[in-house]
């Protein structure tokens, strides 16, 4: 089946503040992105102690645990936005707080390996979900934190989401590690 969302949305399929999550998202087919950004967050945070996934890079900023859990919540509530939608639900959706998932979440308790298994499993529901879309599905708006929104634009959002925040993790936290002469993993 020909994948409709394999192509970039238009800036009418979303809330202009997912720009900046769009434009990160490279010109390949978004399922293929999907896939490999699952290989590299195992590479970014595989060789990372569960004492180094609790670094904050400045107080008050989330740990690596918090991050990643935060990634996971993100995809969770935008993938079943897009599932929401895709099956012609014109309910409008509510927004979330972010910052009330990451304090509410267990991701301080739970072990840096147990956390990328779960992110591996969420990974792959979210590329499950969109690959058995039918060609219609992927271009059904619905409106999702009072903005209109199509279901290929939550999978670039989805994906340029995690793309940020490895940024993030490589530039922020993993650099800060390696200055203060913490040895990390690969990346």
């Amino acid at each position: 089946m020909a994948i409709l969302g394999a192509t970039i949305p238009q800036t009418s399929e979303y809330d202009p503040y997912y720009t900046r999550y769009v434009a990160l998202v490279p010109q390949q087919p978004i399922l293929s992105v999907l896939g490999g950004q699952a290989t590299e967050m195992a590479e970014i945070l595989g060789g990372i102690s569960d004492e180094q996934a609790s670094f904050r890079y400045a107080p008050g900023k989330w740990t690596i645990k918090q991050v990643l859990g935060h990634i996971m919540d993100t995809e969770r509530v935008f993938a079943y936005r897009a599932l929401r939608i895709a099956r012609d639900d014109r309910t409008p959706l509510e927004g979330f707080e972010q910052d009330d998932y990451v304090a509410h979440g267990p991701f301080e308790t739970v072990s840096l390996a147990e956390l990328l298994r779960e992110y591996t499993v969420v990974r792959q529901a979210t590329t499950l979900l969109f690959r058995h879309l039918s060609p219609e599905a992927w271009n059904r708006r619905g409106t999702a934190n009072q903005a209109e929104v199509t279901v290929r634009a939550l999978a670039y959002i989805i994906a340029g989401h995690q793309a940020h925040h490895c940024r993030m993790l490589r530039e922020r936290y993993l650099l800060l590690l390696r200055e203060t002469g913490q040895a990390v993993g690969k990346s």
